[in-house]
């Protein structure tokens, strides 16, 4: 019986990890997310893309860009991923869309001011500029290491003239397609966020609100209505049905991996609980380091939920836990996860997954170790 109760219970910690991901996590994060990767899909013009992130454009433009896009998506990395994927479709540099990739998660604007001021500014401040330079070193590497990939583009490009996705959009004001990728993009930022500053503000004007939905649905919902609007008077009915199509095509392949995924996961941590961790995790040596950045690819956290994580259950608020190994945590944790790590592999291939993940934890590792024993 007490096997059996054990086996219960872990099930009941895999059911309340995966309501938890629906209930917090896929309605503000993921379905956005869905959108913003279909409308990328159809709207955005192959040219568009290339000009910014194609396999030929100068390192110096591409990187930046790849990792500033990165820091103004409040996303974890299973949210990234059909962004990523809209991206990496249309024909991007491995290099710009893997910094693409760890950006997003890893240094977005929210986990960093979340960080600093729940963990410390130092702390926070490495993670932002650590963080940077990492997407564009792993973004660099894995385009040297799969420039075969990035050379089959080029050949590609030159046999293929650019044709673009959807119906031309000459007709419209040029102003349409930045208030319609703006609003997609502000339904994700306000629904991903807390909007806990807002709510701190609403309350010293002594305005009675007891949820950050009073402000979040207002916001969602004019937003809505103006993406409608737009898509009624500026887009024709074919490019709407292969928006609609094109998003459905993502949920299928992506949603029921994740899903799967996140039930896995809690039923795993019911057996495997982080505290276990917290003695090796104590000191600033590489081995801690590199055991904190191989929990952080394992576990699945959504945004901002690494910092409590970090700081309460792997005991870094009570001096339980290095220095090091937290950063590397934040750094490798947002990024990867075992649920991401499944659907990348059926995006860019086995390989390219394992060398992305394996550069993660290696990179993590490392800047754990060195802020640990020599900037701390």
């Amino acid at each position: 019986m007490d096997i059996l109760g054990m086996i219960f219970r872990a099930l009941g910690g895999g059911l309340d990890s995966l309501i938890d991901y629906i209930a917090n996590h896929t309605l503000t994060c993921l379905v956005p997310a869905l959108f913003i990767a279909g409308a990328i899909a159809v709207f955005v013009k192959k040219e568009a893309v290339l000009k910014y992130f194609g396999p030929d454009v100068k390192r110096y433009i591409s990187y930046p860009i790849a990792a500033i896009s990165g820091t103004i998506l409040a996303v974890c990395s299973c949210t990234i991923l059909p962004l990523f994927a809209g991206i990496y479709k249309k024909g991007s540099g491995i290099g710009p869309a893997t910094a693409f990739l760890y950006s997003g998660p890893a240094i977005n604007v929210l986990a960093i001011a979340y960080t600093a001021n729940a963990l410390g500014y130092d702390i926070g401040a490495a993670r932002a500029v650590i963080a940077i330079l990492m997407s564009v070193v792993i973004g660099f590497i894995m385009s040297v290491i799969y420039r075969k990939h990035d050379r089959k583009l080029i050949e590609d490009a030159r046999k293929n003239p650019f044709v673009s996705m959807g119906s031309s959009s000459s007709s419209r004001p040029k102003w349409v397609p930045f208030a319609f990728f703006g609003s997609l993009l502000g339904i994700l930022l306000f629904g991903a966020s807390s909007l806990s500053n807002v709510m701190e503000l609403a309350s010293s004007l002594g305005w009675d609100i007891s949820s950050p939905w009073m402000i979040k649905f207002p916001i969602v919902y004019a937003l809505t209505i103006g993406i409608g609007l737009m898509a009624i008077y500026y887009y024709k009915k074919d490019e709407i049905s292969e928006w609609g199509m094109e998003t459905w095509d993502l949920t299928k392949k992506i949603v029921p991996i994740l899903v799967a995924g996140a039930f896995v996961v809690g039923v795993i941590a019911y057996f495997v609980p982080p505290e276990t961790f917290k003695p090796a995790l104590g000191n600033e040596g590489i081995i801690a380091n590199l055991l904190a950045s191989v929990i952080g690819a394992l576990l699945y956290m959504p945004t901002l939920l690494e910092v409590p994580i970090i700081g309460t259950t792997f005991g870094y608020s009570d001096g339980l836990m290095g220095s090091g190994p937290a950063l590397a945590l934040l750094l490798s944790g947002p990024a990867v996860s075992l649920p991401s790590m499944i659907v990348l592999g059926r995006i860019m291939g086995l390989k390219k997954t394992v060398t992305y993940v394996v550069l993660v934890v290696l990179f993590s590792s490392l800047a754990g170790f060195v802020y640990g024993n020599l900037i701390v």
